[in-house]
């Protein structure tokens, strides 16, 4: 298959003769000889500088992928050009004072199969010949089509207000996505780097992370949690500086929380150097009405090594979670720092009951998945009562709230031999069960009715 872009058009206008011909040769010059396009009234606007951008630039950007009808624009028929022809007539680039904007257009002009359209909004500096060629295999393939939903993503900034990433997600069986790296200068954004997918490409299940830098691998990690897909989250980890039952809490906190990335500056830059980089990740729930966020630590030993990420600070997100999502007579806090080292995920339990909700439910089958991945992991449970009753009654409720974990978790598939039960009754308090004066103090009581999973991995 050539490898020639199909600009093609044909006309649908009722202009009459005189006013198609004149139009049809501005036009045809504008696409064969510049960056130039023509706003609805019949103006030629020169956005290939990317210098000073007036808002009538700002309206080019939109009738790109408007029906000529609609615009103003007459389709014409334009000649076949190589990769190699389109790269030595591009400009600099379009560059505007919304990043947003300017990523849309380029994905919606790619998706109507305007290779050289987008070309000239992206750039000569950002775009190589190789580039090119790919993507005007996708366009004459059609599969540069846009998510329905969310045709674009931002990602996060690189650097502080200076270096952004959005993402131009494709609509196919892969969730490929076309990365743009933006930069601003002089308070307008334009495009500085194209990274496209090899999914959409060959064809191939993609790997876990397209780009391997710090914001690519705390942005792959995070969209595993997200996922629920722990082993792969795991893999961006540095071995020994994340506990297992942190990105298993995570998970536990994403889904039951239900938290998503925020759209508008998701991941923002904290520090970004050579071998070390923090970011905080933003996050809001699926209706939008609560919001909350967390840092992301990553390090690599050199610049040859890979990023992995090192610490996850979650308290601010865990609060948010406890005191949006407690209800009812049970306390919800699914990740705590154990005394013996490590964090423990936590399982809680109703007044006198030792049944699993729904909510813990869910939680377990997250923490199966965990085990059965690797039939060597062990795991201790530990049961819990709060005060009320006698120590003895309180040892066996406590024994059999374990109990009942540790049956979810072999029905789940998870051999017998892999966990191990203790029950502690009343013994181990996380939380006062009465108030200084005396009185009996109910949060803290919930907080003790408890299963408690040590991951001894």
């Amino acid at each position: 298959m050539s490898s020639a872009p199909h600009d093609s058009y044909e006309s649908r206008s009722t202009f009459g003769m005189v006013g198609l011909v004149a139009v049809v040769v501005i036009c045809g010059g504008a696409l064969l000889y510049g960056p130039r396009f023509l706003s609805s009234q019949g103006k030629a606007v020169d956005d290939g500088g990317g210098v000073e951008e007036t808002e009538e630039e700002l309206q080019t950007l939109n009738v790109l992928n408007q029906p000529p009808e609609e615009t103003g624009l007459v389709e014409v028929t334009v000649e076949p050009e190589s990769a190699d022809q389109i790269l030595k007539s591009l400009g600099i680039g379009v560059t505007t004072a919304d990043p947003a904007l300017l990523v849309e257009q380029i994905g919606r002009t790619l998706e109507a199969g305007k290779v050289r359209a987008a070309a000239n909004l992206i750039g000569r500096k950002a775009l190589s010949e190789d580039q090119l060629k790919q993507l005007q295999k996708l366009a004459s393939q059609a599969r540069l089509k846009l998510h329905e939903d969310r045709p674009i993503s931002e990602i996060g900034e690189l650097e502080v207000n200076k270096r952004v990433r959005w993402a131009l997600n494709l609509s196919d069986d892969y969730g490929s996505r076309i990365y743009l790296d933006l930069l601003r200068e002089q308070g307008k954004w334009g495009v500085q780097k194209v990274v496209l997918p090899r999914a959409a490409i060959n064809g191939e299940v993609p790997g876990r992370a397209v780009l391997v830098d710090a914001l690519g691998i705390t942005d792959a990690f995070l969209q595993a949690a997200l996922r629920q897909r722990f082993e792969t989250a795991r893999s961006f980890v540095a071995p020994g500086e994340v506990s297992d039952a942190k990105i298993a809490g995570l998970c536990i906190v994403f889904e039951e929380g239900q938290y998503q990335l925020r759209e508008h500056k998701p991941l923002r830059s904290v520090l970004n150097r050579n071998n070390v980089a923090a970011f905080l990740a933003n996050v809001e729930t699926s209706d939008g009405l609560q919001a909350a966020q967390f840092g992301v630590n990553l390090r690599r030993a050199d610049e040859n090594s890979p990023w992995r990420v090192v610490e996850i600070n979650l308290d601010q997100l865990l609060a948010d979670y406890a005191q949006r999502v407690a209800g009812g007579d049970v306390y919800y806090t699914p990740l705590i720092r154990n005394p013996k080292g490590g964090d423990t995920l936590i399982l809680y339990f109703g007044f006198d009951e030792e049944a699993l909700s729904p909510r813990t439910a869910r939680q377990l089958e997250i923490v199966s998945l965990l085990l059965q991945t690797d039939k060597e992991k062990k795991l201790t449970l530990s049961g819990h009562t709060d005060a009320i009753g006698s120590e003895a009654y309180n040892k066996s409720l406590s024994g059999r709230r374990a109990e009942t974990v540790r049956q979810f978790l072999v029905d789940s598939g998870v051999a017998p031999g892999q966990i191990e039960t203790i029950a502690l009754g009343k013994t181990q308090p996380r939380r006062p069960n009465t108030t200084e004066g005396g009185e009996d103090s109910p949060e803290g009581r919930r907080a003790n009715r408890r299963t408690e999973i040590y991951l001894d991995f």
